[in-house]
């Protein structure tokens, strides 16, 4: 090969490369990890000297179809090697990429869930507003879905990101990529009142430069406010799953079905690249596919 470095060497450089240069999060490279440690321990038991050679790369991938893993799994998998073998080839050390011609089965994209709304306005009311914890909960769950945020986002927001007078939020995404994203009213409302009255109590003399915090900490681990919708669901009877991204989701799908363009949503979420976005056209097509059936000459006459 090539000048081929020495997979925990190639693994441990691309690790930095994707946390210095792309900026990913702890989650995503805790994953990579996860996938070279698996393939690390299929190349020491299969006795295998070479982990870049298309034939060894075949074989792995033969060894996890044969122990069922699901297609999702597998492209998961491959999509960190070749990431991988793509640094390498960057970097000089292999002549190119062997991954170039193998094919892997891509797995059916899953749609996105949205809330509906009036669901969504039975959640808000679930908050108790009577406490610290309950306002606080409360503009999350507001600030959550009103402009699209991930639950990273949402947990890392800073104080002094939050503009009340011009009702703008300045959101940290991923790779570091900053965006302004307006903050609609009810969300307004409900950070007014939870720093006017919730804060300050859940501190308890305490300073703290992030926007949401607990009264054991400075700041709002991820888990909890899982844990916050999980308590509103049951409080609300059950029903269908409701978790922080879905909230995200449904503010994308209904910016879509009200009619907003799909580029002004990339924006909005913080999708670098249009493709991920992509995933909500079927609102858009459903929503397009409605306006000929209702204003279509020829299709308005059969309703």
């Amino acid at each position: 090969m090539f000048g081929q470095a020495p997979f925990a060497a190639a693994v441990r450089s691309y690790l930095t490369y994707c946390r210095v240069e792309k900026g990913l999060s702890a989650a995503t490279l805790k994953a990579y990890e996860s996938d070279f440690e698996s393939y690390s321990r299929w190349l020491q038991e299969s006795c295998e000297d070479s982990f870049s050679q298309i034939a060894v790369l075949q074989a792995f991938q033969k060894y996890l179809l044969d122990r069922k893993l699901s297609g999702r799994s597998i492209a998961r998998k491959f999509a960190a090697l070749r990431g991988l073998l793509q640094h390498l080839v960057a970097e000089g050390q292999l002549a190119k990429d062997p991954t170039e011609f193998l094919r892997t089965q891509s797995p059916p994209r899953k749609l996105p869930k949205a809330i509906p709304e009036v669901r969504l306005a039975e959640v808000a009311a679930a908050f108790d507003r009577s406490t610290p914890r309950g306002l606080r909960d409360w503009a999350m769950f507001e600030l959550c879905y009103g402009s699209g945020l991930r639950l990273s986002e949402l947990v890392n927001v800073q104080l002094s990101a939050y503009n009340a007078l011009s009702m703008r939020l300045r959101v940290t995404g991923k790779g570091n990529r900053q965006r302004l994203l307006p903050v609609g009213s009810d969300a307004a409302k409900a950070i007014d009142q939870y720093l006017l009255e919730g804060r300050t109590k859940l501190l308890r003399g305490k300073s703290s430069p992030f926007l949401f915090v607990s009264s054991r900490g400075p700041k709002l681990e991820s888990r909890s406010y899982w844990k916050v919708l999980a308590q509103i669901r049951r409080a609300m009877g059950g029903g269908k799953a409701l978790h922080p991204h879905m909230l995200r989701h449904s503010f994308a799908t209904h910016l879509l079905d009200g009619g907003a363009d799909l580029r002004s949503v990339q924006a909005l979420l913080g999708h670098a690249d249009i493709s991920t976005t992509q995933i909500y056209t079927h609102v858009e097509q459903e929503r397009l596919r409605g306006i000929v059936d209702q204003f279509h000459p020829r299709e308005a006459k059969k309703l």
